[in-house]
């Protein structure tokens, strides 16, 4: 990887962050425990797209790992591992069907695996299946975010493309 590639990474992983970090100050938007935007995923998304699957792993690693220190909850670090990965892994597959103009739907896909992932680590650190029932509220929820996170990336995309900056 060539210093121009590696700056720009670091730099995306910085406004992750950074759209991770605000988002943690922004009030729930409904009364429901866990559930959020995702906002930092535009740039996940973005990165899908636009870079090689190492590189998008540094990016979203680093961006996990960063935030569960910057925000003293480390205990979310193995819920955001198990949700973004299993959401990494399923949009690298899905971004083979899913052209770049239905970036939106990719999204959703993987907002629902993350969840998925999410909801795993849950049961095996409460010892409990029942939090599967919280599940259909997360499904909901990570279609109408992956959505609105989806559609931002594909707007932030065709303006880069537009201005010349990204090939």
């Amino acid at each position: 990887m060539d210093t121009k590639k590696l700056t720009r990474l670091g730099l995306l992983t910085c406004l992750a962050l950074i759209i991770f970090i605000v988002e943690l100050r922004i009030p729930d938007i409904v009364p429901i425990p866990g559930v959020k935007l995702g906002l930092a995923n535009i740039v996940t998304v973005y990165c899908i797209y636009n870079y090689r699957p190492g590189e998008t792993a540094m990016m979203l690693y680093s961006r996990i790992l960063l935030g569960a220190l910057f925000s003293g909850n480390l205990m979310a670090l193995w819920y955001s591992i198990a949700g973004g990965t299993l959401c990494f892994v399923g949009m690298v597959f899905l971004k083979k069907i899913i052209h770049e103009d239905n970036m939106w739907f990719l999204s959703i896909a993987g907002a629902v695996l993350h969840n998925i992932g999410q909801i795993a680590v849950a049961i095996l650190v409460l010892k409990s299946t029942s939090v599967i029932a919280y599940l259909p509220f997360l499904m909901l929820s990570g279609c109408i975010a992956g959505a609105f996170t989806g559609l931002c990336a594909q707007m932030v995309c065709r303006r880069l493309k537009r201005s010349g900056k990204v090939s």
